[in-house]
């Protein structure tokens, strides 16, 4: 079957009509897409993220097969605009529909290749769709070569989290203690502070057997919310 792409080309040339080519500059050194960084290749037109919202709002109709066209792009804020679109149908569709664009994602996660696109999509999507079901897909996630798909599975607990169910965000923490990448430290930390933020307990249970381990970065972030007298007693492993 032939895709009819014009909606997509349409999303298209008006998202790089707007693109600003000073902005698009910055953004590259941003995202780090120099030749052995992490988001090498990677493209920009130079929109801010709220104007692409409000495009994905004025184009709220676009078929599935137009959306994954444009996840498909070159461009970084086309991808963003794909995956915002599914999560928006995602958050507003029937069991079905969830179903389809879940599965969508999965197919085709090599597109969600940077921390921004995996951040506006891994929650609202794969960990909204896990809640409640079978996780084995996320463990998965956690051990893969791909640092974008061990950062879904991080990112994607943050949906359980804010349930207040931190059981999986723990040991998909725990999976990820060891790596060796910045951008999966962040993540980690990140996550862990947010579940600091519903339950301390929880939180600083998870530190007394991991901290001394933990990356430096990910102790951080996983700590920056606590009193200073106590975040110092971490960092020098006196807790």
């Amino acid at each position: 079957m032939t895709i009819d792409r014009t909606p997509a080309k349409q999303v298209s040339k008006l998202l790089r009509s707007l693109g600003d080519a000073d902005a698009a500059e910055r953004a590259q050194r941003f995202f780090k897409t120099a030749k052995g960084e992490y988001g090498e290749r990677d493209k920009f037109i130079g929109l801010s993220v709220p104007v692409i919202r409000a495009h994905v709002k004025q184009f709220s109709e676009l078929p599935l097969d137009d959306i994954i066209v444009l996840l498909q792009s070159p461009f970084n804020e086309e991808r963003v605009f794909a995956l915002l679109s599914l999560s928006n149908r995602f958050t507003s569709g029937d069991e079905e529909l969830q179903k389809t664009i879940y599965e969508l994602f999965l197919q085709h996660r090599q597109h969600v290749n940077n921390w921004n696109l995996v951040d506006s999509s891994a929650a609202p999507i794969v960990g909204a769709y896990l809640h409640g079901r079978d996780k084995a897909i996320l463990y998965e996630l956690a051990v893969s070569s791909i640092i974008w798909e061990r950062r879904i599975a991080m990112i994607a607990a943050f949906y359980f989290i804010r349930a207040n169910d931190f059981s999986d965000a723990l040991k998909t923490a725990a999976l990820l203690r060891d790596d060796t990448h910045d951008l999966i430290h962040k993540a980690v930390g990140w996550m862990l502070r947010e579940i600091g933020k519903r339950d301390t307990d929880a939180e600083k249970k998870f530190l007394k057997k991991h901290y001394r381990k933990m990356p430096r970065t990910m102790l951080r972030y996983a700590i920056e919310k606590f009193p200073e007298h106590e975040r110092l007693a971490y960092l020098a492993g006196e807790i």
